[in-house]
C-alpha cells in the first residue's frame, strides 16, 4: 500500500507563488510515477504535472513555464512549485502515485490518491 499526504495549499493573490508537497509512504520503491492533478468546480479532474520513476516530466500546456515538479526519490516526496499563479489555477489539488497493489492472489497497478489541498487565487 502507498499512502499520500499533501500540504502547502492556501490563498494567494494573482502573480503569487505557492509550493505544494506530497509525502509518500509504504512501497515507495515500487512507484512507477507520481504527479499532481487538480479539479475546479464544474470541471473534470485534469493532470497538471507528472514525473516518472525514470525522470521523465510532463506538464499541462496551461502551466508550462510557471509550474515545476520535482522529487526526492529517497524520501518518496514530490513537490510542485507554482509561480505566476492565475485565477484559473484555483482548484483542489491532488497528489497521485501510480504503482502496484499487491493482493493475496495477484498484483495490479492502480492509482493512489491523497486527500488533496485547496489552492485559492484571488485578487
Amino acid at each position: 500500500q502507498v499512502q499520500l499526504v499533501e500540504s502547502g495549499g492556501g490563498l494567494v493573490q494573482p502573480g503569487g507563488s505557492l509550493r505544494l508537497s506530497c509525502a509518500a509512504s509504504g512501497s515507495i520503491s515500487s512507484i512507477i510515477s507520481m504527479g499532481w492533478y487538480r479539479q475546479a468546480p464544474g470541471n473534470e479532474r485534469e493532470s497538471v504535472a507528472v514525473i516518472t520513476s525514470g525522470g521523465s516530466i510532463h506538464y499541462a500546456d496551461s502551466v508550462k513555464g510557471r509550474f515545476t515538479i520535482s522529487r526526492d526519490t529517497a524520501k518518496g516526496t514530490v513537490y510542485l512549485q507554482m509561480n505566476s499563479l492565475k485565477p484559473e489555477d484555483q482548484a483542489f489539488y491532488y497528489c497521485c502515485a501510480y504503482g502496484p497493489q499487491f493482493d493475496r492472489d495477484y498484483v495490479r497497478v492502480v492509482h493512489f490518491w491523497g486527500q488533496g489541498t485547496q489552492v485559492s487565487v484571488s485578487s
